[in-house]
């Protein structure tokens, strides 16, 4: 009886390890994912600035013949 609960405290050991590892790894892609998310927002910002509407040099425009 005594070596069935060690074997059943070895593998809740083992399952408890992993389940850290699993949440760590989950933590640092949630980083990963809300600095990604705000590195987008900010090259969204960036292009709205620098493109007002479409309103550019008149040597960037495709002529009307074309």
């Amino acid at each position: 009886m005594e070596s069935r609960l060690d074997a059943l405290e070895c593998k809740l050991m083992a399952a408890e390890d992993l389940l850290d590892g699993l949440n760590m790894t989950l933590f640092r892609q949630q980083e990963a994912i809300a600095l990604l998310q705000s590195q987008v927002l900010d090259l969204k910002r960036q292009l709205q600035s620098a493109q007002p509407g479409s309103a550019g040099r008149p040597e960037d425009e495709i002529p009307p013949h074309y």
